[in-house]
Parts: structure tokens; sequence; C-alpha cells
């Protein structure tokens, strides 16, 4: 939904965008309607939503690792063009530059996710307040792919001069900040009222 949104100049220029399954399906929007749709599930199943998120979110980021490796091999979510000894070049992609030496952002952001990955489970050892393994999720992925996106060279749409994914990233980390402070007072208040 975000990217027709984003994308409303394009789409009345050429309607038929809305019937191309193939654009803009983004990580945000799964990890957002994600846990709007877990919070619903929750809600109707009688059990704690923050429980849940907490338990979730380290696997959240594991299987976000492993995606971003897909993007690499599919070749989408590339990097700038580089001259370091780092950078690697497609040569079959359909989606990045074939022959450019490129930073490879999807190995970078997989890394990162995996990191995520295991400072939550890392924390969660130490039994931390409810809410706050979820919390810091939020935090940490919103950060880094805040700066992963510096480095990208795939269109991703735009607002203003951040790409759309940074200005997300803005809002997620400023909710992940929120939430560390009110989900263990709303978990608390939750349980007392049991």
């Amino acid at each position: 939904m975000l990217y027709y949104i984003v994308e409303i100049p394009e789409i009345i220029k050429d309607p038929s965008i809305l019937w191309n399954f193939k654009n803009g399906y983004v990580v945000y929007g799964g990890i957002i309607g994600g846990i709007l749709v877990s919070w619903l599930y929750c809600r109707i199943k009688k059990v704690s939503f923050i429980e849940y998120f907490d338990l979730v979110m380290p696997a959240v980021a594991l299987a976000q690792g492993f995606g971003r490796i897909g993007c690499f091999f599919a070749g989408c979510c590339y990097g700038k063009a580089t001259d370091s000894w780092f950078g690697i070049t497609f040569t079959h992609s359909d989606y990045a530059p074939n022959g450019v030496k490129l930073i490879p952002t999807q190995l970078i952001s997989s890394a990162g996710d995996f990191m995520i990955c295991l400072m939550l489970l890392a924390y969660a050892k130490r039994k931390p307040k409810k809410g706050r393994v979820a919390s810091l999720y939020l935090m940490f992925y919103g950060i880094g792919r805040f700066g992963v996106e510096f480095l990208r060279s795939d269109y991703r749409g735009s607002v203003g001069f951040l790409s759309t994914s940074q200005f997300i990233s803005i809002g997620i980390v400023a909710a992940g900040i929120i939430l560390y402070q009110m989900l263990p007072r709303i978990y608390e208040n939750a349980k007392k009222a049991e």
C-alpha cells in the first residue's frame, strides 16, 4: 500500500502500475503488516501480544538475514558502484546492472540482521521487562536500515531527500524508543486487570 501511495504521480501517468504486482513489495510492509495482524490475532485468541511480540522478533531478524541472501542471489536491492575490494559484479542479473562493481548491500544487510538476532537473543536471556526485546528490534533494525539505504542504488521511492525506507525507519526507531518505555507498563497493567 505504501508503494502505491508514494508512486501516486506515476500511477496517474500509467494506471496499469496498479496491476503490476512485481513492484513495491518491501520488507517494511511485511513487518508493519505482520505486527498489526499479529496484534489482531492475539486479541482474538486472548493471548498476550507483548509476550508474542518479544518471542517472534528475533526470529524475524533471522529470517530477514536469510531473505537478504536471497536478494543477493537475485541481484535486487543492490548497492552503488564502487572500486572497493569488497565490491561484487553481477553478470546475469535481471535487477542489478551487469558488469559493474557494486557495494554488496544485500550481504551488509544480511550480516546486520543476523547480528540483531544474536543481540536480541542474548538480551532476552537476561529476562528483561516485557516488550523490550521487540522494542530493541525496532530500534536496531530501523537504525541499520536507515544507514544501509545510503549505500543502495536501486530505485525505492523517496520522501523529500530521504528514501521511503529511511523515512519509515525514522518512525520505526521513534516507535521502538516509545514502546521500550511503554510496553512494560502496558503488560503490567494488563496482568493486574486479569
